[in-house]
């Protein structure tokens, strides 16, 4: 989170608006890579005192692209706007039908970006939704319940982005993103957690919030 960096005062450090997990933007897209290198690199250039903290002026590329037409990667139960019961019962109903894609997906790659918490998947997405009500304890012990809340919302969106990716012919990382976030109820659980987060009694809940829970070309779909 940039507030956290502020605070810890690194002697350089470029700033970058992408998704959590991906310092450089979107995959197979190298000219827009190596201008990111190319910044970092510049900032060995200010002769200034530390610390020299400075903004990456571009979202990565294709979250601007035309969604007219395209299709989900996965076919999922079609969801409806309701309340967060339903909601959650959507989420469940969604993770039941990625299952066997998320299954393939791992045996392909011989391993996962999930499991982090210890707990299945559906545990971790009831957990997410128990922050509706109250502040839950964490699923895994010595760990806060802001930084199981950080690593939970995650591993929710990499459930689903395993999965999708196990389909032949799957789309592009970015087509990905806006499937989730746009198209899934795994996507509109995160994106209603996201103000009761931010009044999360909490702060580390409430940190996760302000932070990049929701990557700011999805930032749109809030509200």
């Amino acid at each position: 989170m940039r507030d956290n960096t502020v605070r810890l005062r690194p002697p350089r450090f470029l700033w970058v608006p992408f998704e959590l997990g991906r310092p450089f933007g979107a995959p197979d897209e190298p000219e827009f890579q190596t201008r990111v290198l190319r910044d970092v690199l510049a900032l060995f250039e200010h002769a200034g005192p530390s610390p020299v903290l400075e903004d990456f002026a571009d979202d990565a590329p294709g979250q601007d692209m035309d969604m007219t037409g395209w299709t989900c990667p996965i076919p999922l139960p079609k969801t409806s706007d309701s309340e967060t019961p339903e909601l959650l019962s959507s989420v469940l109903s969604e993770i039941e039908s990625l299952a066997p894609w998320h299954q393939i997906g791992v045996e392909r790659r011989g391993r996962t970006a999930t499991g982090v918490l210890g707990i299945p998947i559906d545990a971790v997405a009831t957990f997410l939704h128990d922050i509706f009500e109250r502040v839950p304890e964490s699923p895994k012990d010595g760990v806060p319940v802001g930084q199981a809340f950080r690593q939970g919302c995650e591993e929710l969106k990499t459930f689903y982005l395993e999965a999708a990716t196990a389909k032949p012919g799957a789309a592009k990382s970015h087509e990905l993103a806006d499937w989730f976030w746009g198209g899934t109820a795994g996507g509109r659980l995160l994106l209603s957690l996201h103000p009761a987060a931010l009044e999360s009694a909490d702060e580390g809940i409430k940190q996760v919030a302000q932070g990049q829970m929701v990557p700011r070309a999805q930032k749109h779909r809030l509200g």
